[in-house]
């Protein structure tokens, strides 16, 4: 995508998590044999049992689609051409996702699914945090807030568009204190004034949109407004989560999106110390209902879109996935699920990084984001391609 965050919520970013990689002279994917017995017990869970669903199988040919619309673009020409991997082409990814989704209709059992993959493609396991193919899971999601399209009494924290000149502007930028002052509610300098797209009622809120840079928003009128990524003012991410943890508000293993939110609530007072801490500003336009998409360009899909290092994973690319992702048990409460989900590589974020990193679209609203925070763990990752 354009910006350096993903266009969703992503809780690697709220967090700040540090995580080990292995050093970048090291080949970020490594080819394996899938058989069970000479490998992992977790790869017994090959089989994508999701797919015995007639829905989720459309849903998983509808991302591929995605990818396959992305492969065809000069942007993915040159992304190849500089894929560090040898052996995985932008012909090679192209030619698999075609022959996987002729499989997926052809075979609606997951196990004779399983079956004609073992048989046909070659798997690259990607190396991991440790050489030894530990991933670590995220998930991220589209939160939906409340806005107004005019400053009220209510609705005070503004969204900002692009400033035309932002091209102009000389280094170092602005502060975000120097935008917005220090309480978030207008462009004290003067910069931002006349700029304001739209107003959200919470100040903590309209700084996670700029983390997400993406939101889906429901006015007071009673419409629906999307707005997206449209440029950033030059300073690195720095994240707020981190920031409570170094200041030994928490414990890295302690934190979590509710529980954030819940200390800003409790302190407010401490958003005058914490927001002006991340001068990265955002600005945003008007993306009139459009999906969130992804640094490919395309919509990303709930639970078969992830977010990888770029410079390292093959971007658009048939991917499996072994991790626990969190569902609604009988009691109506979220558990977490060791699951095989087959998924494509469409996005990217500003904390993800290295071959250890993966960040699960868990799709849009409050129960994607509560299953998007309980994604905290490790598991594998592998990419699929044809045999030669």
């Amino acid at each position: 995508m354009k910006a350096i965050a993903p266009f969703c919520l992503s809780l690697s970013l709220i967090f700040g998590l540090a995580l080990v990689s292995v050093g970048s002279e090291d080949i970020p994917l490594r080819q394996v044999d899938p058989i069970p017995e000479r490998q992992s017990p977790r790869l017994e869970l090959l089989s994508d049992e999701s797919l015995a669903s007639l829905s989720q199988r459309q849903t998983l040919l509808g991302a591929i689609a995605q990818s396959l619309q992305y492969l065809q673009t000069p942007a993915a020409a040159e992304a190849y051409r500089q894929y560090p991997v040898a052996g995985i082409t932008r012909d090679r990814v192209q030619r698999s996702l075609e022959r996987f989704q002729q499989l997926v209709l052809a075979h609606p059992d997951p196990a004779q699914l399983q079956i004609a993959v073992l048989r046909e493609f070659d798997f690259y396991q990607a190396i991991g945090t440790d050489g030894a193919g530990t991933v670590e899971f995220t998930g991220y999601f589209e939160p939906t807030y409340r806005a107004s399209r005019v400053r009220t009494a209510e609705y005070q924290y503004p969204l900002y568009r692009l400033p035309p000149n932002l091209a102009q502007w000389a280094q170092p930028h602005p502060t975000r204190v120097q935008l917005e002052g220090m309480d978030g509610l207008q462009g004290s300098a003067g910069l931002l004034n006349g700029l304001e797209l739209v107003w959200l009622s919470d100040r903590l809120q309209a700084f996670l949109v700029q983390v997400q840079g993406s939101a889906r928003l429901q006015l007071t009128d009673g419409g629906t407004m999307t707005v997206g990524y449209a440029g950033r003012t030059e300073y690195p991410y720095t994240s707020l989560g981190r920031e409570l943890v170094n200041d030994g508000k928490f414990a890295l293993e302690a934190l979590s999106l509710p529980v954030l939110i819940q200390y800003f609530e409790q302190n407010p007072a401490d958003l005058d110390l914490y927001i002006p801490r991340n001068n990265r500003f955002v600005f945003f336009q008007e993306t009139r209902g459009a999906a969130a998409i992804g640094s490919l360009g395309v919509p990303v899909t709930a639970e078969r879109s992830i977010a990888t290092d770029k410079s390292l994973m093959p971007p658009g690319a048939l991917a499996l996935i072994q991790t626990q992702i969190p569902y609604t048990n009988f009691a109506g409460e979220l558990e977490p699920r060791l699951v095989s989900r087959f998924v494509l590589d469409q996005d990217t974020g500003g904390a993800i990084r290295g071959a250890g990193r993966v960040d699960i679209f868990m799709g849009t609203g409050e129960m994607a984001g509560d299953r998007a925070g309980l994604i905290n763990g490790t598991g594998q990752l592998y990419y699929l391609l044809l045999k030669d």
